[in-house]
């Protein structure tokens, strides 16, 4: 008998469910917008619910088929008990059971995480990770997420809320940041500073940092320096968590990941040349592997996971 795992991936914008099989194909997807509800925790209960709902019925399958539902959040995610503490810039999300709420509406089993931890768990089991006994997940759009492996283990900090490279602070007395501190790394390479940035140097309103990186792409001056720049403010940033952890690898994914072959470069040169001699010399940077079906495909280690863990 077939078995499938329905990973879901929760953004600003849309969710995204992928159906996944043993093997860790998606086949079968579908989007539902979240603009209209993303502030309403009843209705975008309600989608998730309604999407799942779809996907399953579409599909034709049977509780027997669906070894459990997984789901990334953008939050505080106490993922052992399945609680959401709060999600990153979405009012009204304190204290929710959202494991249980689901559990009881579709009777599957479900399991969930902050997003940033099930895209390590993804880049880890299926992608650019595979294999590495120590390793950081670094994302990077409009926020800065990361997520840890540490002894072939997914690790989330006492309060479930370890991996946050991008609130790092990196300047003394630096711009105000969300998270309430200064000078955090998010503040020099998250999307928004850098669109800002980008605006003035190259003097457009209407300008995208992919526009940058096209540019880069062509040889031009100024952009190739916008990037490595931002390569090197995140290898500074890196550097501490690489003296700290001694990871073998640092997996890079989001948007700006895009990027990547114009930042990698000095990210690593910029490791290498401030961490320590050993942990300098052992890291090695890689571009995610799973793009954007990380979050599907990370939901689906996240089931698996917990299974395994369960049949202990």
């Amino acid at each position: 008998m077939k078995q499938f795992v329905l990973g879901i991936d929760v953004g600003g914008t849309n969710i995204k469910f992928g159906l996944v099989d043993q093997k860790g194909k998606i086949v079968d997807r579908s989007h539902l917008s979240t603009k209209e509800c993303i502030s309403h925790k009843e209705k975008l209960i309600d989608k998730l619910v309604r999407g799942c709902e779809e996907i399953i019925a579409k599909n034709k399958l049977s509780k027997e088929n669906l070894r459990g539902i997984g789901i990334g959040l953008p939050g505080l995610i106490n993922a052992k008990e399945g609680i959401v503490y709060s999600l990153t810039n979405i009012p009204g999300w304190k204290n929710v059971p959202l494991k249980r709420i689901i559990e009881k509406k579709l009777r599957v089993s479900v399991f969930i995480d902050n997003d940033v931890n099930v895209i390590t768990l993804g880049e880890w089991k299926k992608g650019a990770g595979k294999g590495k006994e120590n390793m950081i997940c670094i994302t990077l759009g409009t926020g800065v997420g990361g997520g840890l492996v540490i002894k072939n283990k997914m690790y989330r900090g006492e309060g479930f809320a370890a991996g946050e490279i991008g609130h790092i602070p990196v300047q003394q007395a630096g711009r105000k940041c969300n998270c309430g501190g200064n000078g955090c790394l998010e503040t020099l390479v998250g999307n928004r500073y850098l669109l800002q940035k980008a605006k003035r140097i190259f003097k457009k309103r209407d300008f995208s940092l992919e526009d940058v990186s096209k540019l880069a792409c062509q040889g031009n001056r100024k952009a190739v320096q916008f990037w490595q720049q931002v390569g090197e403010q995140i290898g500074i940033g890196l550097t501490g968590v690489v003296n700290v952890l001694n990871p073998s690898c640092i997996v890079v994914g989001g948007g700006v990941a895009n990027a990547y072959a114009h930042i990698s470069g000095p990210m690593l040169e910029t490791i290498q040349k401030r961490a320590m001699r050993v942990q300098g010399k052992m890291v090695k940077i890689k571009k995610s592997n799973l793009g954007p079906n990380a979050g599907i495909i990370g939901a689906q280690a996240l089931v698996e996971e917990e299974i395994k863990f369960r049949a202990k």
